[in-house]
């Protein structure tokens, strides 16, 4: 089976642990307003590539992946779930850490969609989930689709033990409202047993020239890149969200 590719980056060190292969997926069903890669929207793909082509690219610099993996991007792996699913399988066979970044829009637990999923987690070591927003409202305006998907997903995984990495994106006026940040701390507050990481990502406008060349209008044009202290002060309010829902069930438990 041949996967359709946008691109790969050999040098990743921001797409999960260690130094890391990366396999851009062609193809999204989202439109995040702050989206820095428009490019990867069309699912035709500027490369195709079979699972063992990709592999053997991994495997022919191997020690230099020895602390890091391949990470699954995009775009949206998961519109290409087979072939996602066969090449972490090769990648686990052949001692390779697989990290999944998606934005979970396509989780789905009817029995058909919860089977293939299972097959797909448990080939994956990492899961890096994408959470544009913990509101419904202000994620439909975001992103143009329900979060009710990526919030079950996150629940489903870590029932299954699988590894989580929590991505939050800091956008000025949209996803940095003070209690829609402590939402999120006590959305995760259960989960905690599998999230090892929440990261509060910048807002940036380094995509922009992007959508120049697309042709495409800057959604967000105006909009300021939030200060490293603003951020900091995000993850501060995600964990005082999570401590109090913990301290919350602590107490209702013991009632």
């Amino acid at each position: 089976m041949e996967g359709r590719i946008h691109s790969f980056e050999s040098f990743g060190t921001v797409d999960g642990p260690g130094v890391r292969f990366v396999v851009f997926f062609a193809g999204c069903p989202m439109r995040c307003l702050y989206c820095h890669n428009p490019d990867t929207w069309d699912g035709t793909g500027k490369i195709t590539a079979t699972a063992e082509e990709v592999v053997t690219r991994v495997l022919r610099n191997a020690p230099f992946y020895e602390t890091g993996g391949l990470t699954a991007t995009g775009g949206e792996p998961l519109l290409q779930m087979e072939f996602l699913t066969e090449l972490f399988e090769l990648a686990q066979k052949n001692g390779i850490h697989t990290c999944l970044d998606t934005s979970g829009i396509l989780f789905c637990e009817d029995a058909d969609t919860r089977a293939r999923f299972d097959r797909l987690l448990d080939a994956t070591d990492l899961l890096m989930l994408d959470i544009k927003h913990v509101r419904e409202e202000a994620h439909i305006a975001l992103t143009g689709h329900s979060n009710r998907a990526p919030l079950a997903l996150a629940a489903y995984a870590a029932g299954r033990g699988v590894p989580l990495r929590i991505r939050y994106v800091l956008v000025p006026g949209l996803t940095d409202a003070h209690e829609d940040l402590l939402a999120l701390g006590r959305f995760l507050a259960p989960l905690s047993h599998a999230v090892e990481r929440v990261e509060v990502l910048p807002y940036h406008t380094l995509g922009k020239f992007k959508y120049e060349k697309l042709g495409l209008s800057y959604p967000l044009v105006g909009t300021p890149e939030p200060t490293a202290a603003e951020v900091a002060a995000a993850e501060r309010t995600i964990a005082e969200g999570m401590n109090k829902q913990k301290k919350h069930s602590a107490v209702r438990e013991s009632l």
